[in-house]
């Protein structure tokens, strides 16, 4: 584990240089910070990934989590699927999908080994009030939640999205549509969570949730995304080449991964990963951590076959049990 020393400012430019999960950044005093007040503050490097949570022999399906994914949307039913499929590979022991009641025979037959929750409709693809406490009932016993992936942005989501984010008493992935919702509705007070989140935005939304342009928030990925986490206690997942893991006292720089993982529908295999680590019970910057380095070496695995050009994100979640097998060979 390294020391450094980040001067919490913006509007500089930064220089990245990464050998392998090695990192070091330089860059000249700068404006106060749009997120808060300018301060230098220790940052841990942890350039370790954590160990997959134990298998008990004596462990049923409730031991290793329940999870639950609120995704999915008339025409991104794939999101759902990818999510929920990768949530089941990497060692959740009950999965449920709660999405659109017209999306529900086309994710239920995109994978028979998760259960599936019908949120009500006024008519197919459109929301009814009532959706959102379904949804939050549905979280009643769950171990983890994930929401995001392909939900969509028509009416009555943002219910789902805000009521679940701020009340919802298991720990939480917000990804996707999620965050744009979020964004959108002006949610100013990030840090109004009932229990832990983790945030996995791409620049984009990124630039969305924070103000700052993604040009801002390029140069300085990890003094931005470690002054969010700290500011609003979440767990930023900023990702990218390089994607940087951080809870605003420690980050990591994730070094697994290729171009291959820049097709749609990746991001939501991510999602699924994460949560069903959250879901046996890890911590969030470890299950974040841990998430992000099996996702990016399923990644790798694919390309070895595929190339980088012919991955997909459907090959994704297939290559998992290979990289969980890898990551135990060199921990054990």
């Amino acid at each position: 584990m390294k020391r450094a020393y980040l001067e919490r400012r913006c509007g500089r430019n930064m220089c990245w240089e990464s050998n392998r999960g090695l990192a070091s950044w330089y860059r000249n005093a700068a404006p106060v910070s749009k997120l808060g007040v300018a301060t230098k503050m220790p940052l841990d490097l942890i350039d370790s990934v954590p160990a997959l949570p134990a298998r008990l022999a004596s462990g049923h399906k409730g031991t290793f989590g329940r999870v639950l994914l609120v995704a999915g949307s008339w025409g991104m039913t794939g999101a759902a699927i990818l999510a929920g499929r990768s949530a089941l590979r990497s060692g959740a022991g009950l999965v449920y999908v709660a999405t659109p009641e017209c999306c529900v025979p086309l994710i239920a037959g995109g994978e028979p080994s998760y259960l599936t929750i019908p949120l009500p409709e006024v008519r197919p693809g459109v929301l009814q009030a009532t959706a959102s406490d379904v949804a939050f009932q549905a979280t009643s016993g769950m171990n983890a939640v994930g929401i995001g992936p392909g939900l969509g942005q028509g009416a009555h989501v943002d219910t789902v999205v805000r009521g679940m984010y701020a009340n919802c008493v298991a720990p939480g992935v917000v990804d996707a549509d999620a965050l744009n919702l979020l964004a959108q509705a002006d949610c100013s007070n990030w840090s109004t969570h009932a229990a832990p989140r983790i945030l996995t935005p791409h620049p984009g939304e990124f630039a969305k949730i924070t103000g700052q342009t993604i040009e801002a928030i390029q140069s300085d990925r990890v003094g931005l995304a470690a002054d969010f986490a700290a500011q609003h206690d979440v767990v930023i997942v900023l990702k990218g080449a390089g994607t940087v893991i951080t809870d605003g006292t420690r980050y990591a720089i994730n070094a697994t991964g290729n171009s291959g993982l820049a097709t749609g529908g990746s991001g939501d295999v991510l999602t699924g990963v994460i949560t069903a680590l959250l879901g046996q019970g890890m911590l969030p910057f470890e299950a974040a951590r841990l998430g992000v380095h099996l996702h990016g070496l399923a990644g790798d695995l694919a390309a070895r076959g595929l190339t980088e050009y012919g991955v997909i994100a459907s090959d994704l979640p297939d290559c998992l049990p290979a990289a969980f097998r890898a990551h135990l060979d060199q921990t054990s």
